[in-house]
Protein backbone atom coordinates (compact mmCIF):
# COMPACT_ATOMS: atom_id res chain seq x y z
CA UNK A 1 0.00 0.00 0.00
CA UNK A 2 1.27 3.77 -1.25
CA UNK A 3 2.14 5.97 1.84
CA UNK A 4 0.88 9.90 0.94
CA UNK A 5 1.77 12.62 3.32
CA UNK A 6 -0.47 15.91 3.01
CA UNK A 7 1.06 18.83 4.96
CA UNK A 8 -0.50 22.61 5.09
CA UNK A 9 0.87 25.30 7.31
CA UNK A 10 -3.14 25.44 8.75
CA UNK A 11 -6.82 23.99 8.72
CA UNK A 12 -8.39 27.35 8.83
CA UNK A 13 -11.71 28.39 6.93
CA UNK A 14 -9.84 29.12 3.81
CA UNK A 15 -10.29 28.00 0.33
CA UNK A 16 -7.11 26.10 -0.12
CA UNK A 17 -7.87 24.32 3.03
CA UNK A 18 -11.96 23.48 1.76
CA UNK A 19 -10.51 22.80 -1.72
CA UNK A 20 -7.49 20.21 0.50
CA UNK A 21 -11.04 18.68 1.91
CA UNK A 22 -12.33 18.22 -1.04
CA UNK A 23 -9.59 15.89 -3.00
CA UNK A 24 -9.02 13.88 0.37
CA UNK A 25 -12.60 13.02 0.16
CA UNK A 26 -12.16 12.04 -3.70
CA UNK A 27 -8.78 10.01 -3.38
CA UNK A 28 -8.86 6.24 -3.30
CA UNK A 29 -8.12 4.11 -0.43
CA UNK A 30 -7.91 0.92 -1.88
CA UNK A 31 -4.46 1.21 -2.48
CA UNK A 32 -3.06 4.18 -0.45
CA UNK A 33 -2.84 5.31 3.48
CA UNK A 34 -3.31 9.06 4.13
CA UNK A 35 -1.61 11.14 6.70
CA UNK A 36 -1.70 14.81 7.11
CA UNK A 37 0.29 17.18 9.15
CA UNK A 38 -1.03 20.72 9.64
CA UNK A 39 2.42 22.59 10.24
CA UNK A 40 0.88 24.66 13.39
CA UNK A 41 -1.54 22.72 14.57
CA UNK A 42 -4.24 24.54 14.00
CA UNK A 43 -8.07 25.46 12.85
CA UNK A 44 -11.78 24.99 12.94
CA UNK A 45 -11.66 22.70 9.95
CA UNK A 46 -10.02 19.58 11.12
CA UNK A 47 -13.12 18.20 12.25
CA UNK A 48 -14.31 17.90 8.59
CA UNK A 49 -11.07 15.62 7.64
CA UNK A 50 -12.21 12.14 6.67
CA UNK A 51 -11.83 9.92 9.42
CA UNK A 52 -9.54 7.34 8.01
CA UNK A 53 -6.68 10.51 7.55
CA UNK A 54 -4.38 9.73 9.94
CA UNK A 55 -3.53 13.27 11.95
CA UNK A 56 0.08 13.26 12.90
CA UNK A 57 -0.49 16.21 15.53
CA UNK A 58 -0.29 14.46 18.49
CA UNK A 59 -2.39 17.98 19.18
CA UNK A 60 -4.34 20.41 17.95
CA UNK A 61 -6.59 23.53 18.40
CA UNK A 62 -9.48 23.81 16.60
CA UNK A 63 -9.70 27.77 17.54
CA UNK A 64 -9.60 29.64 14.08
CA UNK A 65 -6.22 31.68 13.27
CA UNK A 66 -8.76 34.77 12.84
CA UNK A 67 -10.05 34.88 16.09
CA UNK A 68 -8.27 36.74 19.16
CA UNK A 69 -8.23 33.28 21.19
CA UNK A 70 -6.77 31.96 17.94
CA UNK A 71 -4.18 34.58 17.36
CA UNK A 72 -2.82 33.96 20.74
CA UNK A 73 -2.40 30.26 20.35
CA UNK A 74 -0.95 31.05 16.67
CA UNK A 75 1.67 32.80 18.25
CA UNK A 76 2.36 30.52 20.91
CA UNK A 77 2.90 27.75 18.33
CA UNK A 78 5.28 30.20 16.36
CA UNK A 79 7.45 30.73 19.45
CA UNK A 80 7.13 26.58 19.99
CA UNK A 81 8.76 26.59 16.71
CA UNK A 82 11.49 28.75 17.13
CA UNK A 83 12.70 26.63 19.98
CA UNK A 84 12.05 23.20 18.83
CA UNK A 85 14.46 20.75 17.33
CA UNK A 86 17.13 23.82 17.89
CA UNK A 87 18.78 26.68 16.42
CA UNK A 88 16.97 29.49 17.70
CA UNK A 89 19.07 32.60 16.89
CA UNK A 90 19.66 31.23 13.74
CA UNK A 91 16.03 30.98 13.06
CA UNK A 92 15.63 34.47 14.29
CA UNK A 93 18.81 36.06 12.30
CA UNK A 94 17.43 33.86 8.88
CA UNK A 95 14.13 35.77 9.47
CA UNK A 96 16.05 39.14 10.00
CA UNK A 97 18.20 38.69 7.04
CA UNK A 98 14.97 39.01 4.95
CA UNK A 99 13.56 42.03 6.75
CA UNK A 100 15.51 45.00 4.60
CA UNK A 101 14.46 43.19 1.18
CA UNK A 102 10.93 43.02 2.18
CA UNK A 103 11.32 46.75 3.66
CA UNK A 104 12.34 47.99 0.13
CA UNK A 105 9.68 46.02 -1.63
CA UNK A 106 7.21 48.39 0.24
CA UNK A 107 4.97 46.07 1.97
CA UNK A 108 6.03 44.10 5.53
CA UNK A 109 4.69 40.48 5.34
CA UNK A 110 5.84 38.91 8.98
CA UNK A 111 4.11 35.32 7.92
CA UNK A 112 6.36 35.07 4.66
CA UNK A 113 9.49 35.87 7.47
CA UNK A 114 8.74 33.72 9.50
CA UNK A 115 7.55 30.67 7.52
CA UNK A 116 11.25 29.33 7.00
CA UNK A 117 11.34 29.07 11.24
CA UNK A 118 8.53 27.34 11.10
CA UNK A 119 8.91 24.94 9.11
CA UNK A 120 12.51 24.00 11.02
CA UNK A 121 10.88 23.81 13.99
CA UNK A 122 8.48 21.76 12.58
CA UNK A 123 7.98 18.12 13.91
CA UNK A 124 10.26 15.27 12.40
CA UNK A 125 8.57 11.99 11.58
CA UNK A 126 10.76 8.92 10.91
CA UNK A 127 8.45 7.23 8.46
CA UNK A 128 9.60 7.39 5.19
CA UNK A 129 6.57 8.28 2.23
CA UNK A 130 5.56 7.22 -0.83
CA UNK A 131 4.90 10.58 -2.07
CA UNK A 132 4.96 14.00 0.35
CA UNK A 133 2.26 16.78 -0.87
CA UNK A 134 3.18 20.44 0.36
CA UNK A 135 -0.31 21.68 0.24
CA UNK A 136 0.45 25.52 0.04
CA UNK A 137 3.40 27.19 -0.09
CA UNK A 138 5.25 28.82 2.65
CA UNK A 139 6.07 26.87 5.30
CA UNK A 140 4.28 23.84 4.15
CA UNK A 141 6.78 23.68 0.90
CA UNK A 142 9.71 24.41 3.05
CA UNK A 143 8.90 21.79 5.51
CA UNK A 144 8.53 19.19 2.81
CA UNK A 145 11.30 20.40 0.74
CA UNK A 146 13.75 20.05 3.98
CA UNK A 147 12.53 17.92 6.75
CA UNK A 148 10.25 14.90 5.18
CA UNK A 149 11.78 11.57 3.22
CA UNK A 150 9.80 10.33 0.65
CA UNK A 151 10.42 8.86 -2.92
CA UNK A 152 8.17 11.49 -4.19
CA UNK A 153 7.20 15.01 -3.68
CA UNK A 154 4.61 17.87 -5.06
CA UNK A 155 3.88 21.09 -4.00
CA UNK A 156 0.77 23.29 -4.92
CA UNK A 157 0.43 26.88 -5.88
CA UNK A 158 -2.88 28.70 -5.07
CA UNK A 159 -1.70 32.37 -5.39
CA UNK A 160 -0.39 34.68 -7.80
CA UNK A 161 3.03 33.87 -6.70
CA UNK A 162 4.53 36.93 -7.96
CA UNK A 163 1.87 39.51 -6.19
CA UNK A 164 1.86 37.49 -3.08
CA UNK A 165 5.27 38.51 -2.41
CA UNK A 166 7.43 35.34 -2.40
CA UNK A 167 11.04 35.32 -3.60
CA UNK A 168 13.89 33.37 -4.32
CA UNK A 169 15.54 35.42 -1.33
CA UNK A 170 12.49 33.41 0.79
CA UNK A 171 12.67 30.20 -1.05
CA UNK A 172 16.43 29.45 -1.21
CA UNK A 173 15.55 27.26 -4.39
CA UNK A 174 13.15 24.94 -2.01
CA UNK A 175 11.33 24.33 -5.52
CA UNK A 176 14.51 22.03 -6.89
CA UNK A 177 13.24 19.16 -4.26
CA UNK A 178 9.91 18.37 -5.54
CA UNK A 179 9.11 15.98 -8.53
CA UNK A 180 5.96 18.23 -9.45
CA UNK A 181 4.80 21.68 -8.45
CA UNK A 182 0.74 21.88 -9.43
CA UNK A 183 -0.67 25.38 -9.77
CA UNK A 184 -4.51 25.98 -9.21
CA UNK A 185 -5.06 27.20 -12.62
CA UNK A 186 -3.40 28.27 -15.84
CA UNK A 187 -2.89 31.74 -14.85
CA UNK A 188 -1.13 31.00 -11.70
CA UNK A 189 0.82 28.37 -13.31
CA UNK A 190 2.27 30.72 -15.59
CA UNK A 191 3.24 33.48 -12.75
CA UNK A 192 5.17 30.84 -10.86
CA UNK A 193 6.92 30.09 -14.19
CA UNK A 194 7.86 33.74 -14.75
CA UNK A 195 9.93 33.85 -11.32
CA UNK A 196 11.18 29.77 -11.88
CA UNK A 197 11.19 29.35 -15.50
CA UNK A 198 13.66 26.84 -15.11
CA UNK A 199 10.95 24.89 -13.83
CA UNK A 200 8.13 25.11 -16.21
CA UNK A 201 9.00 21.46 -17.48
CA UNK A 202 7.64 19.91 -14.00
CA UNK A 203 5.04 22.15 -13.55
CA UNK A 204 1.49 21.53 -14.44
CA UNK A 205 -1.91 22.73 -13.40
CA UNK A 206 -4.31 21.05 -11.17
CA UNK A 207 -7.56 22.82 -10.77
CA UNK A 208 -9.38 22.96 -7.04
CA UNK A 209 -11.57 20.20 -5.93
CA UNK A 210 -15.25 22.09 -5.09
CA UNK A 211 -17.29 18.87 -3.72
CA UNK A 212 -20.80 20.80 -5.14
CA UNK A 213 -23.08 18.03 -3.84
CA UNK A 214 -21.70 18.65 -0.73
CA UNK A 215 -22.38 22.28 -1.16
CA UNK A 216 -25.76 21.90 -2.51
CA UNK A 217 -26.88 19.93 0.62
CA UNK A 218 -25.15 22.53 2.89
CA UNK A 219 -27.03 25.25 1.53
CA UNK A 220 -30.45 23.61 2.35
CA UNK A 221 -29.40 23.48 6.32
CA UNK A 222 -31.03 26.32 8.59
CA UNK A 223 -29.09 29.41 8.20
CA UNK A 224 -28.47 32.65 5.86
CA UNK A 225 -29.34 35.72 6.29
CA UNK A 226 -31.33 37.29 9.80
CA UNK A 227 -31.85 40.96 9.23
CA UNK A 228 -35.51 41.00 7.24
CA UNK A 229 -33.90 43.38 4.97
CA UNK A 230 -36.12 43.89 1.64
CA UNK A 231 -33.66 45.33 -0.69
CA UNK A 232 -30.85 43.78 -2.72
CA UNK A 233 -28.41 41.42 -0.97
CA UNK A 234 -24.62 41.99 -2.38
CA UNK A 235 -22.27 39.21 -0.68
CA UNK A 236 -18.36 38.71 -0.53
CA UNK A 237 -16.73 35.91 1.66
CA UNK A 238 -13.27 35.77 2.74
CA UNK A 239 -10.89 36.74 5.07
CA UNK A 240 -10.44 40.18 5.81
CA UNK A 241 -7.09 40.80 4.82
CA UNK A 242 -5.67 43.35 2.61
CA UNK A 243 -5.31 40.84 -0.28
CA UNK A 244 -8.97 40.08 -0.65
CA UNK A 245 -9.35 44.38 -1.22
CA UNK A 246 -12.47 44.66 1.28
CA UNK A 247 -11.29 48.70 1.20
CA UNK A 248 -11.90 48.49 -2.35
CA UNK A 249 -15.25 47.09 -1.89
CA UNK A 250 -16.19 49.51 1.02
CA UNK A 251 -15.79 52.37 -1.43
CA UNK A 252 -17.66 50.26 -3.96
CA UNK A 253 -20.40 50.51 -1.70
CA UNK A 254 -20.46 54.35 -1.14
CA UNK A 255 -20.92 54.89 -4.70
CA UNK A 256 -23.83 52.72 -4.87
CA UNK A 257 -25.55 54.36 -1.49
CA UNK A 258 -24.47 57.94 -3.83
CA UNK A 259 -26.31 56.43 -7.02
CA UNK A 260 -29.72 55.64 -5.04
CA UNK A 261 -29.11 51.91 -4.79
CA UNK A 262 -31.63 49.89 -2.53
CA UNK A 263 -29.08 47.14 -1.33
CA UNK A 264 -26.91 45.87 1.52
CA UNK A 265 -23.35 44.72 1.44
CA UNK A 266 -22.24 41.75 3.68
CA UNK A 267 -19.12 39.84 4.16
CA UNK A 268 -18.49 36.91 5.72
CA UNK A 269 -14.91 36.24 7.46
CA UNK A 270 -12.66 38.13 9.99
CA UNK A 271 -8.84 38.81 9.60
CA UNK A 272 -6.36 41.38 10.65
CA UNK A 273 -8.13 44.32 8.63
CA UNK A 274 -11.18 44.04 10.56
CA UNK A 275 -10.50 47.37 12.65
CA UNK A 276 -9.11 49.37 9.71
CA UNK A 277 -12.27 48.56 7.31
CA UNK A 278 -15.11 49.09 10.60
CA UNK A 279 -13.18 53.14 10.79
CA UNK A 280 -13.18 52.93 6.78
CA UNK A 281 -17.18 51.71 7.38
CA UNK A 282 -17.64 54.26 9.96
CA UNK A 283 -16.03 56.96 7.71
CA UNK A 284 -17.97 56.57 4.76
CA UNK A 285 -21.45 56.51 6.63
CA UNK A 286 -21.92 52.76 6.15
CA UNK A 287 -22.49 51.57 8.66
CA UNK A 288 -26.13 50.07 7.92
CA UNK A 289 -24.95 49.10 4.28
CA UNK A 290 -21.92 47.64 4.58
CA UNK A 291 -21.69 44.53 7.16
CA UNK A 292 -18.88 42.67 8.71
CA UNK A 293 -20.71 39.16 9.79
CA UNK A 294 -17.46 37.61 10.98
CA UNK A 295 -17.05 33.62 9.96
CA UNK A 296 -19.80 31.55 9.94
CA UNK A 297 -19.39 27.45 10.08
CA UNK A 298 -21.65 27.01 6.99
CA UNK A 299 -21.31 30.12 4.80
CA UNK A 300 -23.67 27.96 1.74
CA UNK A 301 -27.09 29.52 2.72
CA UNK A 302 -25.64 33.18 2.51
CA UNK A 303 -24.97 32.51 -1.00
CA UNK A 304 -28.23 30.76 -2.04
CA UNK A 305 -29.91 33.59 -0.32
CA UNK A 306 -27.79 36.73 -1.94
CA UNK A 307 -28.79 38.48 -5.14
CA UNK A 308 -24.98 38.84 -6.06
CA UNK A 309 -21.62 37.70 -5.03
CA UNK A 310 -18.62 39.88 -5.65
CA UNK A 311 -15.12 38.65 -5.71
CA UNK A 312 -13.15 41.73 -6.10
CA UNK A 313 -9.41 40.88 -4.72
CA UNK A 314 -6.10 42.32 -5.36
CA UNK A 315 -4.64 38.44 -6.11
CA UNK A 316 -5.14 34.90 -6.21
CA UNK A 317 -4.81 31.65 -7.64
CA UNK A 318 -8.68 30.98 -8.27
CA UNK A 319 -11.18 31.98 -6.09
CA UNK A 320 -13.19 28.58 -4.35
CA UNK A 321 -15.57 30.76 -2.88
CA UNK A 322 -16.72 31.93 -6.94
CA UNK A 323 -17.20 28.37 -7.93
CA UNK A 324 -19.02 28.02 -4.42
CA UNK A 325 -21.40 30.68 -5.68
CA UNK A 326 -21.66 29.64 -8.84
CA UNK A 327 -22.55 26.38 -7.72
CA UNK A 328 -25.77 27.96 -6.03
CA UNK A 329 -26.48 29.89 -8.93
CA UNK A 330 -25.29 33.44 -7.38
CA UNK A 331 -24.73 35.25 -9.96
CA UNK A 332 -21.04 36.71 -9.54
CA UNK A 333 -18.63 39.21 -10.35
CA UNK A 334 -14.82 39.27 -9.91
CA UNK A 335 -11.87 41.49 -10.53
CA UNK A 336 -9.67 40.92 -13.16
CA UNK A 337 -6.97 38.41 -11.15
CA UNK A 338 -4.94 35.65 -11.83
CA UNK A 339 -7.12 32.85 -12.23
CA UNK A 340 -10.28 34.76 -11.97
CA UNK A 341 -10.91 34.12 -15.96
CA UNK A 342 -11.51 30.63 -16.78
CA UNK A 343 -14.32 31.28 -14.23
CA UNK A 344 -16.21 33.35 -15.80
CA UNK A 345 -15.25 32.41 -19.34
CA UNK A 346 -15.75 36.00 -20.91
CA UNK A 347 -19.21 36.97 -19.56
CA UNK A 348 -20.75 33.47 -19.75
CA UNK A 349 -20.56 32.65 -16.00
CA UNK A 350 -20.38 36.25 -14.66
CA UNK A 351 -18.88 39.52 -14.61
CA UNK A 352 -15.40 40.93 -14.76
CA UNK A 353 -14.35 44.30 -13.83
CA UNK A 354 -11.03 46.18 -13.12
CA UNK A 355 -10.16 46.41 -9.27
CA UNK A 356 -11.06 50.15 -8.61
CA UNK A 357 -14.30 51.47 -6.62
CA UNK A 358 -15.47 52.85 -9.81
CA UNK A 359 -15.18 50.27 -11.81
CA UNK A 360 -16.65 47.35 -9.65
CA UNK A 361 -19.39 49.83 -8.25
CA UNK A 362 -20.17 50.14 -12.35
CA UNK A 363 -20.37 46.11 -12.82
CA UNK A 364 -22.70 45.95 -9.13
CA UNK A 365 -24.84 48.18 -11.08
CA UNK A 366 -24.89 46.70 -14.63
CA UNK A 367 -26.39 43.74 -12.64
CA UNK A 368 -28.58 45.09 -10.04
CA UNK A 369 -30.78 46.85 -12.79
CA UNK A 370 -30.95 43.56 -14.95
CA UNK A 371 -32.85 40.69 -12.93
CA UNK A 372 -32.93 38.67 -16.22
CA UNK A 373 -29.59 39.28 -16.74
CA UNK A 374 -28.96 38.43 -13.36
CA UNK A 375 -31.20 35.49 -13.40
CA UNK A 376 -29.87 33.99 -16.58
CA UNK A 377 -25.66 34.12 -15.26
CA UNK A 378 -26.82 32.74 -11.99
CA UNK A 379 -28.87 29.88 -14.06
CA UNK A 380 -25.65 28.87 -15.98
CA UNK A 381 -23.31 29.06 -13.26
CA UNK A 382 -25.31 26.79 -11.61
CA UNK A 383 -25.64 24.60 -14.30
CA UNK A 384 -21.80 24.77 -14.87
CA UNK A 385 -19.65 21.41 -14.13
CA UNK A 386 -16.56 22.25 -11.78
CA UNK A 387 -13.30 20.74 -13.00
CA UNK A 388 -13.29 17.17 -12.15
CA UNK A 389 -10.93 13.84 -12.34
CA UNK A 390 -7.78 15.76 -11.52
CA UNK A 391 -6.35 13.25 -8.93
CA UNK A 392 -5.37 10.98 -11.47
CA UNK A 393 -2.57 12.72 -11.26
CA UNK A 394 -1.49 12.04 -8.14
CA UNK A 395 -1.80 8.16 -9.30
CA UNK A 396 0.15 8.63 -12.26
CA UNK A 397 3.16 10.42 -9.99
CA UNK A 398 2.95 7.91 -7.94
CA UNK A 399 3.51 5.13 -10.48
CA UNK A 400 6.17 7.05 -12.24
CA UNK A 401 9.13 5.71 -11.33
CA UNK A 402 11.30 8.60 -12.77
CA UNK A 403 12.13 11.74 -11.61
CA UNK A 404 12.23 15.27 -12.24
CA UNK A 405 14.46 16.51 -9.09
Amino acid sequence: MKKILFVINTMGRAGAEVALLGLLRKLDRRDCGISLYVLLGQGELIDQVPPDVRLLNPAFSRSSVLSRRGRGELTRHVLAAFFRNGGCLRKAGGALSQLPAMLRRGRLQPDKLLWRAVAEGGLRFEEEYDLAVAWIEGGSAYYVADWVRAKKKAAFIHIDYERAGYTRELDRDCWRSFDRIFAVSPDAAETFCSVYPEYREKTAVFPNIVDQDSIRSRAEEPGGFSDRYDGLRILTVGRLTYQKGYDIAIEAMRRLKDAGYHARWYALGDGDQRKNLERQIAALDLRDDFLLLGAVDNPYPYFAQADLYVHAVRYEGQGIAVWEAQTLGCPVIVSDYCGSREQVEGGRYGLSCELTPEAVASAVMSLLDDAPRRAELGRRAAEKQTPSGQERLFYELLEDEASLV
